[in-house]
């Protein structure tokens, strides 16, 4: 007879408990691995000798307020339109936030998809309407669709101001900082649909850690926690692929071409962790037309962050978020503070929700 997912769940816990016997700190690099973690309560479950950190896996939670100040400033443009995912609206800046720009007069709008962002451009021919690109190599491929379909019907008045950015690079960076300790990475699964394997093979090659590309499910994650302690004891460096149901080797490579063919990479800003080179997409010269930055000569300005707020220490996994001292009390879900706080799949709300420390029983 078939297992039934709780009863294989508590058969991994039993073979980690069992095999776990070195202290281990594993990140997760994905925010919807942070939520599956909190709300399983798989912290709780794990030996004293494993510690769940989360890194930077929320593209929300990551943008800068060099560029945030910029959206702000651009947003206060007449004529201007400003396109967004709703997540995005609360993310405060170094003085305001989109809601904050739409209560005094801004043109903001929440849209449900990159193609959205383009019909309003195509309704609205004597404005300007910018889409705020902000995400990982998962959703690229969709502001590279509409680029593509805005460009093919020349509408000039459409533009992207870009934030996206790209994950490994990021990673190199924390493996390289003194002041984290990491001993293995679960992968994020979403942009290893995207990508594969091949782009984190320099994790177990040149660090000697282990990367586990996982899935979702309580099972998936603790089948990847045990394939990173087994990596440890055998000194057998790889990037193992648990989530084969999902994620192939190669990844995507029609979504891959998409992104080559639009974007190019360039240095970005990360909150927290500061200038990471390469980490970051911009349009191709030969889309310049569509490229908000340009098109509307915006200057980065000096940001300023609150300094109170803990979030740059979450996002490198020095800080648990209840360890800020304004989490669950300056700074809720209702009332954020910093980003970690607003986006669903941001560490502080994922913890404020789903964990003792955060008020709520798990």
């Amino acid at each position: 007879m078939r297992p039934t997912n709780k009863e294989y769940a508590q058969k991994l816990l039993s073979v980690i408990h069992r095999e776990a016997d070195s202290p281990l700190y594993l990140m997760e690099v994905c925010g919807t691995h942070t939520v599956a973690i909190a709300k399983s309560g798989i912290r709780s479950l794990l030996p004293p000798t494993l510690k769940l950190i989360s890194g930077p896996g929320c593209p929300v939670c990551v943008t800068d307020n060099v560029d945030l100040d910029m959206v702000m400033e651009l947003s206060r443009q007449p004529n201007v339109i400003i396109a967004t995912y709703g997540d995005m609206i609360r993310v405060p800046g170094s003085k305001s936030s989109l809601q904050q720009e739409k209560g005094s007069g801004a043109d903001i709008r929440v849209v449900y998809s990159t193609l959205d962002a383009v019909e309003l451009a195509r309704a609205n021919p004597n404005r300007e309407v910018v889409f705020l690109g902000i995400g990982f190599e998962t959703t690229i491929p969709t502001v590279a669709a509409a680029l593509e379909m805005a460009a093919a019907e020349g509408l000039q008045n459409f533009s992207i101001f870009s934030a996206h950015k790209v994950v490994p690079p990021a990673m190199k960076v924390l493996i390289e900082d003194p002041d984290v300790r990491i001993d293995g990475f679960i992968n994020p699964g979403h942009v290893c649909t995207i990508l594969g394997a091949e782009p984190f093979r320099f994790i177990p090659e040149k660090y000697h850690k282990p990367c586990v590309i996982t899935g979702f499910d309580p099972t998936d994650i603790l089948e990847g926690i045990l394939m990173i302690i087994r990596q440890h004891r055998t000194k057998n460096w790889a990037v193992e692929n648990q989530y084969r149901r999902v994620v192939h080797e190669e990844g995507n490579p029609v979504a891959r071409a998409y992104i080559d063919k639009f974007f190019e990479p360039v240095d970005a800003a990360w909150r927290g962790i500061g200038v990471i080179p390469g980490s970051g997409l911009e349009l191709k010269g030969e889309y310049a037309a569509w490229n908000a930055r340009q098109k509307f000569a915006l200057k980065p300005g000096t940001p300023k962050q609150n300094s109170a707020c803990s979030c740059g220490e979450i996002l490198k996994g020095i800080k648990l978020p209840y360890e800020c001292k304004l989490f669950g009390k300056a700074c809720t879900p209702l009332n954020p503070v910093g980003p970690c706080m607003v986006s669903s799949e941001g560490s502080c709300a994922a913890y404020y929700r789903f964990t003792p420390q955060g008020g709520v029983a798990v």
